[in-house]
C-alpha cells in the first residue's frame, strides 16, 4: 500500500476542491498578512493562489511509499572554500565610492549628542 502526503485537514479541504479560492478568502489571508491590496491586485492573488492550491493538490496525489521523511532541507555539511589569506582592497579603491570621505575614510554624519 503506497503512502500519500498527509495534509492537514483545514488545506485537505481546499486542495480536494470543496472549497475555492475566493475573493473573500484572498482579502481574508491579506487581512491576517496586515496587506493592502487593491483591485487588481486582487484578481492577480485569487489566480495565484488557486495555481498554488492545485499545485498542492497534485503533491497529494504523489505516492511517497519509500521515501524517508523530510525534516528540513539543510545540508549536513555546507561547502567551504579555501581559508586562505588575500589581499585586500587599499584604501582609495576602498572609499572611491564613497559619497563623503574625510581622513582617508568614510565620513558619515555624526548621530550621538555628547
Amino acid at each position: 500500500m503506497s503512502q500519500r502526503l498527509r495534509l492537514p485537514s483545514r488545506l485537505r479541504a481546499v486542495v480536494d476542491g470543496r472549497m475555492a479560492i475566493t475573493r473573500d478568502t484572498v482579502l481574508h489571508v491579506a487581512r491576517l498578512a496586515r496587506l493592502e491590496l487593491e483591485g487588481d491586485e486582487i484578481e492577480r492573488m485569487e489566480r495565484d493562489l488557486a495555481k498554488i492550491v492545485g499545485y498542492v493538490g497534485e503533491l497529494a496525489g504523489l505516492a511517497t511509499e519509500g521515501i524517508p521523511a523530510t525534516a528540513h532541507i539543510a545540508a549536513e555539511r555546507a561547502p567551504l572554500r579555501d581559508d586562505r589569506e588575500v589581499p585586500g582592497l587599499d584604501q582609495e579603491h576602498a572609499t572611491a565610492e564613497a559619497p563623503r570621505r574625510g581622513g582617508g575614510s568614510f565620513a558619515v554624519p555624526g548621530f550621538v549628542d555628547d
